[in-house]
């Protein structure tokens, strides 16, 4: 297998609006991230990857993109840019930044030139129809085709109205899109994390497709198009390969026999994807305010299935959360009894499984989802959408309410807890969204002053997998895949064997599939233990050992 900074390191993924506000306007910017560089690097992880920041009328927050070569006001000017990314390499971190090309804003100027006229030299970056061709609905509610009155057709969008899909069939769009992308890395980015990079090529047939299960059509007709391999490859040979540089895609509806088409070292187009195997699997048919109960043997399933897809020949990141899905502790583990062993155990995972870890902004925090007594304290558009129609469709709206308790976007979006001032210390003015309640408790001052806190366990984690690159390239090998309560893998290669033990429940665990107990050596545990060689696992227990 091939070695690589880019294998060896861990992400971090910062979500602009939400991180720290350094001007008192409620909105996070770029000098606040300059403001907690030092954090970052204290924190040990290697890749700064940041959400978008380009100029936005942010009807999804910065998704939605009205010009590539801009900096979002909100957040700053392109000095500041220039001045972040300065910083960010003179402490040896690297900066990843989000790539959106599958829609544009309806505010972008080709977009604006587009709804003209029927013969604009920019008709073609978008995709238009004189009619809806078929049933398609938008990821956020309702129909993806949007009548434009100017010329009396229709085009789609995949996202919010105000984000139309571009059109990669035309070679010239393709071509604006490796020209933005030259620009961000030739001021010295190193790399993209590039957005719903799957949907970019469209089923020209425009079939009808069955929505009683949403996950089911992305994977089959939106996602993997006839020709996305074909522009991967094209977007390699102009872009990427003159640069060293990450390039990850966030792989929605790529199934893991599929993976190795995006990411195979041989394919020649990314370097690694975000799958979701995971992060949809407890939705139910209605999507993911249809919440169904998932189990431990499923989840294990899925990464040591992924594990043996992708084998040698590729490499994907792990992640258990991001800006789309809820906090990780609040939703695979305890987030009340035990929310800082089970935040721990989780970096544990999350640390010792072979792929690039990305950890979410304040996960190291052990930040929890917050649960908003009012729709109104929500902000997301995809929320808002679901909560109208579901009100609409005259659903019990407590019962959805709880849903997005559990499910909401802006579980994660809450801004970070930096100390128990007011608002958290994430501004002196009145955030764009409110902060959880809890920030009195958790927040980044307590649990700096605390030597047992989740920051020193992914501290120590992130050394842990830098000094043992087994945990980077080593085999994978699922234990006891039956048990509803134990997590238990080996990772073995050249160069050591190694043993990973979770307990995922609240209760003693004390029948553990282990191995002779005299030949193994503690690494890691999130607990004080009175002895290495305890055959138990007290509540949200993770233990890691080496075989001398």
């Amino acid at each position: 297998m091939t070695k690589t900074w880019w294998k060896e390191s861990v992400i971090y993924q910062i979500y602009p609006r939400s991180f720290n506000d350094s001007n008192g306007d409620g909105i996070g910017d770029l000098r606040g991230i300059i403001q907690k560089l030092d954090y970052l690097k204290e924190l040990g992880i290697d890749v700064i990857w940041l959400s978008p920041i380009y100029k936005s009328p942010n009807d999804d927050n910065g998704y939605d993109i009205s010009d590539y070569y801009d900096i979002m006001e909100e957040f700053g000017t392109m000095a500041d840019f220039d001045e972040m990314l300065a910083e960010i390499h003179k402490r040896e971190m690297k900066l990843v930044m989000d790539l959106v090309v599958n829609h544009s804003s309806d505010e972008h100027i080709w977009f604006q030139e587009s709804r003209k006229s029927k013969d604009n030299p920019y008709r073609d970056y978008y995709i238009w129809k004189p009619e809806k061709p078929n049933n398609w609905l938008s990821f956020f509610s309702g129909s993806a085709w949007q009548k434009d009155e100017a010329t009396d057709e229709y085009y789609l969008h995949l996202f919010t109205k105000k984000q139309p899909d571009l059109n990669w069939e035309n070679p010239k769009l393709r071509q604006e899109v490796y020209s933005l992308m030259r620009f961000w890395l030739d001021k010295g980015i190193d790399g993209f994390r590039m957005d719903v990079i799957p949907l970019i090529s469209k089923r020209l047939d425009y079939p009808d497709a069955d929505f009683s299960d949403f996950n089911k059509v992305i994977a089959e007709v939106y996602a993997n198009g006839p020709r996305v391999h074909e522009f991967l490859k094209e977007m390699h040979e102009e872009v990427l390969q003159h640069y060293d540089i990450l390039t990850v895609g966030e792989a929605v509806g790529v199934s893991k026999e599929q993976a190795n088409l995006y990411v195979g070292e041989d394919r020649k187009e990314l370097h690694m994807i975000f799958h979701f195997g995971h992060m949809f699997f407890d939705h139910g048919a209605g999507g993911k305010f249809d919440i169904r109960k998932w189990k431990l043997s499923e989840f294990k399933e899925v990464f040591s299935s992924w594990h043996h897809a992708i084998g040698d020949r590729g490499w994907i990141s792990t992640n258990l959360d991001n800006h789309d899905f809820p906090r990780m502790v609040s939703r695979w583990g305890n987030d009340k009894e035990y929310r800082v062993e089970s935040a721990n155990l989780l970096a544990t995972l999350l640390l010792s499984l072979r792929g690039t870890p990305s950890i979410y902004q304040g996960s190291e925090l052990g930040m929890t989802n917050v649960a908003f007594d009012h729709i109104e304290d929500y902000r997301d558009v995809e929320t808002m959408n679901a909560y109208a129609e579901a009100k609409e469709a005259g659903k019990d709206m407590d019962a959805f309410l709880k849903a997005v308790h559990q499910q909401g976007r802006d579980n994660v979006r809450t801004p970070i807890q930096w100390d128990d001032s007011e608002h958290a210390g994430f501004t002196n003015g009145t955030p764009w969204i409110k902060v959880n309640p809890n920030y009195k408790t958790i927040n980044a001052k307590a649990v700096l002053a605390d030597p047992n806190s989740t920051f020193y366990y992914f501290q120590k984690m992130l050394k842990v997998r830098k000094e043992h690159s087994t945990l980077v390239y080593g085999d994978y090998e699922l234990i006891d895949n039956n048990s509803e309560e134990i997590y238990a893998y080996r990772r073995w290669d050249e160069n050591g064997t190694y043993y990973i033990y979770l307990n995922f429940t609240s209760d003693l665990q004390t029948k553990l599939p282990m191995p002779n107990m005299d030949q193994l050596e503690l690494v890691i545990s999130n607990y004080e233990r009175s002895s290495d060689y305890d055959v138990s696992l007290r509540a949200w227990e993770a233990r890691i050992y080496k075989v001398n």
